[in-house]
């Protein structure tokens, strides 16, 4: 017996899932999750408004419309050339880490796991040390390329490490945290050992800022973050199946084991890019993916509501780090890692309960 194909009656109400078909393309839309993606991104438009207008200088919305439409003003400089791209950068540092997360995680089936906790950032700041202790790099402008290499490396070594006869996530978690551990004791031997000027320069890196960052940092992320779109697509449906057990993810004939390279692959390329750009930014990676299924209340961690919490978080942490304690500015990886610390007691007391 046939159904209409617009007849969405496969699934019932209470799962609150409705079926898009068009032809023969057909697609599971959560209704909670798509209402709360929407809800995302208004509140992302808001935060960066607010982020453009608050300041040492407070500037009109009109006036930051203005300037955004091109029409010019007394505040190019402060909108057009200081905010603006500090808080796009934060948006897309924030949307790639909150994706890294969730996949990372989804692979790691452990909510305790980021790219931060498999050494993502950590074998950034290490590759960039390097680079500066041997003279490898002699142009600022390339430190970005030597901590995404870091990261990869950093990501691969812990994968080759924690590979016996497939992944086991809770090697993998451990692995990481290890190898975490010994670079970050690079770092810190490198800062006993460099002159002060530069000691302070890499510790400002290292905290994770915004400050003096732009277009220049934001645009190749973005690229990143737009090549990536297919590979994305295709994250976001296979991450259904293997939210499940490997067994039953198999007999659904999914591929348990490349689906994993892939997944992790992708989450620390973005984890890299973005830690290439502005710092290593602790726990937004670990927080947004967790805040996201919490709103949404889906089995599976949401790709894309995980993607605009990062950015909210990010953009929004960082307008908190601009005007909490003027004229200072706060780093706003450490005003995340303030704010997550408690956030992962929480899990770890939460995980320890169950």
């Amino acid at each position: 017996m046939s159904t209409s194909t617009s007849e969405p009656a496969a699934y019932p109400r209470s799962a609150g899932v409705s079926v898009l078909r068009h032809r023969r393309l057909s697609l599971l839309l959560h209704r909670r999750s798509a209402a709360v993606v929407c809800a995302l991104v208004l509140l992302l438009a808001g935060v960066m408004l607010l982020s453009a207008c608050v300041g040492q200088t407070y500037i009109p919305p009109g006036e930051v419309w203005r300037v955004l439409r091109g029409q010019g003003g007394p505040y190019d400089l402060i909108v057009g050339e200081l905010r603006v791209p500090r808080i796009v950068l934060g948006a897309l540092v924030g949307a790639a880490l909150g994706l890294s997360g969730a996949l990372v995680q989804t692979v790691t089936r452990n909510p305790l796991a980021s790219p931060d906790v498999i050494g993502v950032g950590h074998g950034a700041a290490a590759a960039t040390v390097l680079a500066l202790a041997t003279g490898t790099v002699a142009s600022p402008g390339a430190l970005p390329a030597v901590a995404v290499t870091g990261g990869l490396v950093a990501a691969g070594l812990v994968y080759v490490l924690a590979w016996r006869h497939g992944m086991q996530p809770s090697r993998f978690v451990l692995t990481g945290v290890g190898i975490g551990v010994a670079l970050s004791a690079v770092v810190q031997l490198y800062l006993t050992e460099s002159e002060l000027a530069e000691a302070e320069a890499l510790k400002l890196w290292l905290t994770g800022s915004l400050n003096g960052r732009g277009w220049e940092q934001a645009e190749p992320l973005g690229w990143v973050l737009l090549l990536s779109l297919p590979a994305l697509v295709w994250a976001n449906r296979a991450l259904r199946p293997l939210g499940l057990d490997p067994e039953t993810a198999a007999s659904l004939g999914v591929r348990v084991h490349r689906t994993q390279l892939g997944l992790t692959f992708l989450g620390v390329v973005l984890a890299a890019v973005a830690t290439g750009a502005a710092g290593p930014i602790g726990f937004v990676a670990l927080t947004g993916p967790q805040l996201a299924r919490r709103i949404t209340r889906t089995p599976q961690l949401p790709l894309v509501a995980s993607g605009l919490t990062g950015a909210v978080i990010v953009v929004a942490a960082d307008l908190v780090a601009r005007t909490l304690l003027p004229p200072l500015e706060i780093p706003v990886g450490a005003l995340t890692s303030l704010v997550g610390g408690p956030y992962l007691l929480w899990l770890l007391g939460r995980s320890g309960r169950r």
